[in-house]
């Protein structure tokens, strides 16, 4: 089993700072249901209790609610499955994608696919909310450890404020991408304040630059990945959330600043010092029960099946992949049951070549006795027998071996945010894009590609980049952003089946590169405005 220290769900109930009057962060005044829970002030007496507060922090991430999958969900009025970080993660960056669709008719999720959504879409919201609640909550550790400076401080202090630090970049970093300008506010703001104030796109891109590599940024107060215990931010986590920024200046900034060249040389710190798994099964390792000890993950939201329980994660994108009552089915993917939802489009399996590249990992079920076979074109999108269905994400072992809790209904297999793989793949676009292709950016992709089994090539596009990028990083909450950032997600230069809500596919309005900001949300701050088109 997992060695789990960093996220214990049991963590103390902390009463966060009201810090935006919005209705978001009304959900996120996360006051205890149970009025006889003490306060902060009584409880956060040692550093085991700021320990406690910081796995908080962690399991905002992994799970919902502190107890169970769904008991007391966090953040009142959002469901604790879709609601769940990731989860939400994934419809905002997958669905409207040719990566992902989905069958099921739940609420408005099918004009993520389609996208069609409105400021009042409820998945919409649930990300929003998610990632403010997570901003909360650190700011709230951020504030109360720097104010235990006669008690506490130190450097495990220190360092606990570094991570709560690396964790509200992450969250402001899904916040500048996915909703552009956005409510902000840190340690600094007063409690109660009235707001909090919008900051715009390009404002906030600088913050986040300073705020990781600036004369005090928290990415020197970090540990580098081989001393730090796993799940923890690192200092590689700090180097490629960072990266992730120099890639996307350019859509962040809204064409004010581009920085190839820097992503370049973050991503160099990475390719020099973190290797690709080549064995066997090495790419599937990375999203296998067993993926917490493959040494190309750098930063992964942690499942277990007896102690991080949850809806989304990795239990969403494995038992939506497959349906239930169909044993053979559900043992090749470790679970013991399905919920028929997601598959992906003929256009997206169109990128590969199936029979040489060792990353095509879908199935039309036909391999599995009673299954219902799938046609691989979604014709109706309601069924979910239209479309080919992922094998990619497994909860058994990369050997094929049982997970230590394979008899449980949740997963080991943690979902990755960061592997090195996408850094080999961003250098290589950077340089392109920058100052040219040099010998190290064509040998990260090679390495990339020899690892799936292909042949090296001599020469790349940024049509090979995008491509790569789809076939080697499909379902890690990257797509949306890369279709973004090459021009593609709205065009009509690329269509995918039920693009723009239609079988055929179609291009659609650009406003929908970005997402609004809920009416909740700008009907309670009056100091916010909605994104331009919606």
């Amino acid at each position: 089993m997992k060695r789990i220290t960093t996220i214990i769900f049991t963590a103390i109930a902390v009463s966060v700072a009201a810090l935006f009057t919005t209705s978001c962060v009304q959900d996120l005044d996360v006051t205890p249901i149970d009025p006889n829970i003490q306060t902060p002030e009584e409880v956060l007496n040692s550093i085991e209790a700021y320990q406690q507060l910081l796995a908080k922090c962690y399991g905002g991430l992994s799970v919902s609610a502190s107890e169970g999958p769904d008991s007391s969900p966090d953040i009142d009025g959002i469901d604790g499955g879709y609601g769940q970080y990731m989860r939400a993660l994934f419809h905002l960056q997958e669905l409207p994608t040719d990566e992902a669709s989905v069958c099921w008719n739940d609420q408005t999720i099918k004009s993520l696919h389609g996208l069609s959504w409105t400021t009042s879409d409820v998945f919409v919201t649930a990300m929003f909310s998610r990632i403010y609640y997570q901003i909360g909550l650190c700011n709230e550790f951020i504030r109360r450890g720097q104010a235990a400076a006669d008690e506490f401080q130190g450097e495990e202090m220190d360092y606990m404020i570094a991570q709560a630090r690396g964790l509200r970049a992450l969250s402001y970093y899904h916040a500048i991408d996915l909703f552009g300008n956005v409510p902000f506010a840190t340690e600094a703001n007063s409690v109660g304040a009235t707001g909090p104030e919008q900051i715009m796109r390009p404002d906030l891109y600088n913050w986040l630059v300073e705020e990781i590599a600036g004369e005090n940024g928290f990415r020197d107060d970090l540990l580098p990945i081989s001393q730090t215990e796993y799940g923890r931010v690192s200092q590689e986590f700090a180097t490629m959330l960072l990266a992730k920024l120099y890639l996307n200046a350019e859509v962040f900034t809204n064409g004010q600043v581009t920085a190839w060249n820097e992503c370049a040389a973050e991503c160099e710190k990475i390719v020099s010092t973190m290797s690709l798994n080549t064995g066997e099964n090495g790419y599937q390792w990375n999203f296998s029960a067993d993926n917490n000890l493959s040494p190309e993950i750098i930063f992964a939201v942690q499942s277990d099946g007896t102690n991080i329980q949850t809806y989304g994660s990795t239990n969403f994108v494995i038992k939506s992949s497959i349906v239930s009552g169909n044993p053979a089915w559900q043992g090749a993917l470790g679970t013991n049951d399905g919920w028929g939802g997601l598959v992906v489009t003929p256009q997206f399996l169109d990128l590969f070549d199936e029979d040489a590249d060792q990353r095509y990992l879908f199935t039309d079920a036909s391999e599995f006795e009673g299954a219902e076979v799938h046609i691989r074109d979604i014709v109706d999108n309601s069924l979910f027998s239209n479309g080919y269905c992922q094998m990619k994400f497994t909860n058994l072992k990369h050997d094929g071996s049982p997970a230590d809790n394979s008899t449980s209904s949740y997963p080991d297999t943690d979902y990755p945010i960061f592997r090195a793989a996408d850094a080999y793949l961003m250098l290589a676009e950077a340089q392109l894009r920058g100052s040219g292709l040099s010998q190290s950016g064509l040998d990260a992709y090679n390495a990339v590609l020899e690892r799936a089994g292909l042949p090296a090539v001599s020469t790349i596009t940024l049509d090979d980049i995008i491509d790569e990028r789809g076939r080697e990083l499909y379902w890690e909450n990257v797509r949306r952003q890369d279709l973004v950032r090459f021009g593609l997600l709205t065009s009509s230069t690329y269509l995918w089946d039920w693009k723009g809500g239609v079988q055929e596919g179609t291009g659609v309005d650009e406003r929908f590169n970005l997402f609004p900001i809920p009416s909740t949300e700008i009907n309670s701050n009056s100091l916010l405005e909605q994104n331009p088109g919606y």
